[in-house]
């Protein structure tokens, strides 16, 4: 009898242990950041909610740290950040991952050991940030027009995201670095958008539901698998609603100006019809707006000094809402001098579409001659623009 509860005792003892052992298995982080004596190192668990602090140190002159953290069912994602410089990293077990670099150089000039996934997310990033400088370049460029930048840009996307595709995710769709593909990000102006779009592009719609798939199959229930399934769906919900309205609002051609300009026909906030080729022989601020948004006042205030400058010499706004609520944006342009429309499709507008608008507040300039002249990311001094243009 004593033997048998001996024995009981025993397996009860072992099974608390193996529990308490699976449970506390732990990843480590560590290496070398020099240059950075007194700096503060942040180790950040990258979220579906955005970045998360989990620990920090205040480096020596060695520059040297480790961090340990409990490890997950699914890989995860985290990032080393001093200020503005990250080193981004994939988790997928207990493996320890070691970095060196130097402060401030850090993001693009670093070594990683002990994880493939990690140092495919460093090829990642490099070709990322070699991206950024063409669109850069191309943006910056004076002497290209609206068409010609987006028309280039797109070349460079394109070429990048086939690259990514054949290389990398379709590769390893179950991989951490391939889920990390996804989500890269380039900056156009001060829009920062996704380099694949799952919001109304088919092809990258599939690229999403492609590892959101894969990662069913490798990590069942884990949630950045169901957060990738939501995406790819919400994608192609939104893309046939889409379709739909621009079959049904396709372009007449007498709104296509030989120019190429596409007319923008909607009714004022007094009912009356207003289009932009009413406005040929002036220089138009074609203005994508909501008021709804945070910085609508201060953007308003800049326009007003705009216009009470320059009207009288021909200058001319003609803004257009995307706001919901018809009433609140009548009651927030009743004032305004300009020509103020509704479109009440809201962000699901063709004309949005038409004119490549991915992102609110976006402006253009026309011309005398009522072509388009620049958008807003191709302009650094907006008064100065207007005032060459009259």
């Amino acid at each position: 009898m004593n033997i048998s509860r001996l024995h009981i005792a025993a397996i009860i003892t072992l099974a608390s242990l193996s529990f308490v052992s699976c449970n506390n298995k732990k990843f480590h982080v560590n290496g070398e950041i020099t240059d950075a004596k007194d700096s503060v190192l942040y180790f950040e668990n990258m979220s579906l909610n955005g970045p998360v602090v989990t620990d920090s140190v205040k480096l020596d002159a060695d520059g040297r740290f480790s961090f340990d953290e409990k490890a997950t069912d699914a890989p995860e994602f985290y990032r080393l950040r001093i200020a503005g410089q990250i080193i981004n990293l994939s988790i997928d077990s207990t493996e320890t991952v070691n970095v060196k670099a130097s402060y401030p150089t850090m993001a693009s000039k670093y070594e990683v050991s002990g994880s493939d996934n990690c140092a495919k997310i460093k090829e990642l990033a490099l070709m990322q940030m070699g991206l950024q400088a063409q669109i850069n370049a191309i943006a910056n460029n004076p002497g290209m027009g609206v068409e010609a930048v987006e028309d280039s840009v797109g070349k460079v996307l394109t070429a990048y995201k086939n690259n990514v595709k054949i290389q990398y995710i379709f590769k390893e769709p179950m991989k951490a670095y391939s889920y990390f593909a996804l989500f890269q990000a380039f900056t156009l102006g001060n829009v920062n958008s996704l380099i694949f779009n799952p919001r109304n592009n088919k092809d990258d719609i599939k690229v999403f539901a492609a590892v959101a798939t894969s990662w069913d199959t490798y990590y069942p229930k884990a949630e950045r698998g169901l957060n990738l399934h939501n995406i790819a769906i919400e994608g192609m919900k939104d893309v046939r609603i889409l379709e739909a309205k621009q079959q049904a609002a396709t372009i007449d051609a007498s709104k296509v100006k030989v120019a190429g300009l596409i007319d923008v026909p909607l009714r004022d906030n007094r009912g009356n019809m207003r289009s932009l080729t009413q406005l040929a022989g002036k220089v138009v601020l074609l203005d994508f707006h909501a008021f709804s948004t945070p910085e609508s006042p201060k953007r308003i205030m800049m326009m007003r000094s705009l216009y009470n400058k320059y009207n009288a010499a021909g200058f001319e706004i003609y803004q257009v809402s995307v706001d919901p609520d018809e009433h609140f944006w009548k009651t927030q342009t009743a004032a305004l001098p300009w020509i103020s429309v509704r479109d009440e499709n809201g962000p699901s507008s063709p004309i949005l579409s038409q004119y490549n608008v991915q992102s609110i507040p976006t402006f253009f300039l026309i011309g005398r001659d009522n072509t388009l002249v620049k958008r807003d990311v191709q302009v650094k001094d907006l008064d100065s623009e207007i005032k060459a243009l009259l």
